[in-house]
This record gives C-alpha cells, sequence and structure tokens, in this order.
C-alpha cells in the first residue's frame, strides 16, 4: 500500500467505527491491518500521518494518555 491508500484507509476504518458507535484506536487500526502487537509504531505513523492531513482528530473526552487515545473523523 501507498502512503496515500493507507491514510484513506484508516479515515475509512475511523468512519466505519464512528458510525458502528464505537471510536478508532491504534489496536482497532492494528487489527484492522492484521499486524502484530509489536508494530505499535508503524500504526502511530499512519495515525499521526491522517491526523495531519486533518482527515481524523483525537477525541478530547477521553483520557489524553497518548495509550489510550480514542480517534473520530474530521466532521464529528
Amino acid at each position: 500500500m501507498s502512503k496515500t491508500d493507507r491514510i484513506r484507509a484508516c479515515y475509512q476504518h475511523c468512519c466505519l467505527l464512528y458510525v458502528s458507535n464505537q471510536k478508532m484506536s491504534n489496536q482497532t487500526l492494528r487489527e484492522r491491518f492484521r499486524l502484530s502487537d509489536s508494530q505499535t509504531a508503524t500504526v502511530s505513523l499512519i495515525i499521526g500521518a491522517t491526523k495531519e492531513v486533518g482527515l481524523i482528530k483525537a477525541d478530547e473526552s477521553e483520557s489524553t494518555s497518548t495509550r489510550y487515545a480514542r480517534y473520530l473523523p474530521f466532521w464529528a
């Protein structure tokens, strides 16, 4: 997957979870991409890139800890 494809997949995953009344996390995205627990840094980079282009935002109502961070689509 190209970087653009990974960003789009992250955004779409976040939207899908949001309409299912759930929130995206590092773990849910890892599961979507079928990555191991040791690849959290890879998923964090994808989440960071998606946040940087403005497609997702951190859920401020949850914990401020990055370990338990949850994300919402930009329009939520």
